[in-house]
């Protein structure tokens, strides 16, 4: 089992992996700022989709909660 420390260094690894680094950072603050249900989002979120899918539903959902 790993630690946090080695789960947030490996998540923040694969974020700036598939978003680049600045894109990456701006999820964490964009998840970290926001009033977030991540276990909404994951369960409506498909498997199959490209990771620009999404980030896309991701912002949609941000901007259905801040309403």
């Amino acid at each position: 089992m790993m630690t946090n420390t080695e789960i947030k260094t490996k998540g923040m690894q694969v974020l700036a992996q598939y978003l680049g680094d600045v894109e990456a950072e701006k999820f964490v603050a964009l998840i970290q700022r926001e009033k977030f249900d991540y276990t909404e989002w994951r369960q409506e979120m498909d498997e199959e989709l490209s990771i620009e899918e999404i980030s896309h539903r991701a912002m949609a959902m941000r901007e259905k909660v801040a309403s």
